[in-house]
C-alpha cells in the first residue's frame, strides 16, 4: 500500500519506504505535484530514483498537456521477454560460444547493422519496417535516415541488455531491453528546449518540467514525434528477438517459442483514469491493467518477473519497470571493484571489465524488496534468472 505525501495541488502517493527516498527525489516528486496540468495525484512506484525534471519510476496523469522531460530521453524504453521450448539441461557448459554469438548477430552500444537488418525479416516484419520507415520522413529530427534505419534491431549501451534465463521449472527464457536508440534521444532533446522556451513554462520552478498544452501546433509536433518513436523502439525490440531467435535456432533447429511478451516504460498513453480522458506519463514504470502481463527485470545479477497486472487504479494501473539504481553511475565505479564485479555476477556468463562496472547489481536496489513493495499492482507469474547476460 503507497504512502501518501501532501504536495502543492495533488497529492503524491509513494510505493517505497519513506525513509529511503533521497530528498532530491521528493523535491523532484514536489515539483511535478505542484504543476497546473497534474490530475488527481502523482504515482510514484518501489523503484523511484532521481532523473531529469521528473523523477524514475513516476507515473504522471496530466489534463490537456504532456511534459516531453517526464517520458525520459530514450522514449518507448522497454522490455521483451520470450519462454522457448529448451530446458536448462540442453544448454551447453560453456555459455560462452552462445554469448559471442549474440553479440555477433545484435550490434551493441553505439553500433548498428550495416544495412537493415528488418529487410531480412518475414514479410509481415518487413511491411512494418517499410511503415516506420515512411513515418521518419516527417520527423522534425536531424537524423541520418541511414542511421534509424541500421539501429533498428541494435541494442546500445548502459543498462540495455538481451539475457538468456532460466524460470524456477528450469525452463529457458530469452530477455532484453532497449529502447528507440539514437533517434530518440535526438527528438526528445529537440523538444525538451522548444518546451522551455514557450511562454505557458517561464514560471516553473524546475525548466525541464516544461510541457506543451494540448490544441497548440508544438503539442501536435511532439505527439507525432513521441508515437512514432515509441512505434520505433517497440519494432526495435521485434526485430531483436528475431536476430536472437534466429542464434538459438541455428543451434536447436528444433525450437520452439511461445508468443512474446513486450512493454514499454518511457512513455506517454491516452488512457481514462477516474472518469478523466488524460495523458498518462510512465517514466521508468509499465502499465499494469488487470490481467496485463509486464516484466520487471532486476540487474544483471538478480532475478527477474514476468507479472500480471491487478488493475490497481491508485497506481494509474502501472507498477515498477525494475529494480532502479541506489546508486549513481560515479558511485558505483568509484566503490566497486572488477573483483566485486565477478563476486556479484557470479554463474553469469558476461563482461567482466571497467565498461560495465557501473552496471554491479548492487548498484540496484533489492529486487525482491521491490517485488514486495507493490503487491498490490502485480502478481508473480514467473520468476527467472539469467545464465547469460550482454551488455552494450
Amino acid at each position: 500500500m503507497p504512502t501518501t505525501i501532501k504536495g502543492d495541488k495533488v497529492p503524491i502517493r509513494i510505493w517505497a519506504r519513506l525513509e529511503e527516498v533521497d530528498s532530491r527525489v521528493l523535491t523532484q516528486l514536489k515539483n511535478v505535484a505542484r504543476l497546473p496540468w497534474v490530475a488527481h495525484h502523482v504515482a510514484v512506484m518501489p523503484d523511484v530514483h532521481a532523473g531529469r525534471g521528473a523523477t524514475v519510476g513516476s507515473v504522471i496523469a496530466m489534463r490537456g498537456a504532456v511534459a516531453p522531460a517526464a517520458v525520459g530521453v530514450d522514449i518507448g524504453c522497454g522490455m521483451a521477454a520470450v519462454r522457448t521450448s529448451l530446458a536448462a539441461d540442453q544448454l551447453p557448459d560453456d555459455l560462452g560460444e552462445l554469448r559471442l554469438a549474440i553479440e555477433d548477430a545484435i550490434p551493441v552500444g553505439k553500433r548498428g547493422h550495416t544495412a537493415s537488418a528488418w529487410k531480412s525479416c518475414p514479410a509481415s516484419m518487413q511491411v512494418e519496417g517499410e511503415r516506420i520507415m515512411r513515418g521518419f520522413d516527417e520527423l522534425a529530427a536531424r537524423v541520418h535516415p541511414g542511421t534509424v534505419a541500421c539501429q533498428v534491431g541494435t541494442l546500445g549501451g548502459g543498462n540495455h541488455f538481451i539475457e538468456i534465463c532460466l524460470d524456477t521449472t528450469r525452463a529457458v527464457w530469452l530477455m532484453l531491453h532497449s529502447g528507440s536508440r539514437h533517434v530518440g534521444a535526438r527528438l526528445a532533446e529537440h523538444h525538451i528546449e522548444i518546451a522551455r522556451r514557450l511562454g505557458h513554462n517561464q514560471a516553473l520552478r524546475d525548466p525541464d518540467l516544461a510541457v506543451f498544452l494540448a490544441g497548440t501546433p508544438a503539442f501536435g509536433s511532439y505527439r507525432r514525434d513521441l508515437f512514432w518513436a515509441q512505434d520505433y523502439a517497440r519494432f526495435n525490440r521485434e526485430v531483436m528477438l528475431h536476430l536472437l531467435a534466429g542464434v538459438m535456432r541455428r543451434r536447436w533447429p528444433g525450437i520452439r517459442f511461445d508468443p512474446p511478451i513486450s512493454c514499454h516504460h518511457n512513455y506517454v498513453a491516452e488512457e481514462v483514469h477516474f472518469g478523466d480522458e488524460l495523458l498518462v506519463t510512465r517514466k521508468g514504470a509499465i502499465r499494469a491493467g488487470r490481467g496485463e502481463l509486464g516484466i520487471i527485470p532486476g540487474s544483471m545479477g538478480t532475478k527477474s518477473y514476468i507479472v500480471r497486472g491487478l488493475g490497481n487504479p491508485a497506481s494509474f494501473e502501472s507498477a515498477s519497470h525494475g529494480a532502479g539504481r541506489r546508486m549513481s553511475r560515479t558511485d558505483a565505479r568509484r566503490r566497486f571493484s572488477i573483483r566485486d564485479l565477478r563476486d556479484q555476477t557470479e554463474g553469469v556468463d558476461c563482461r567482466k571489465d571497467p565498461g560495465v562496472i557501473d552496471e554491479a547489481p548492487k548498484a540496484y536496489k533489492n529486487i525482491d524488496r521491490v517485488m514486495n513493495e507493490q503487491r498490490d499492482l502485480v502478481e508473480i507469474v514467473a520468476e527467472l534468472k539469467q545464465v547469460v547476460c550482454v551488455k552494450g
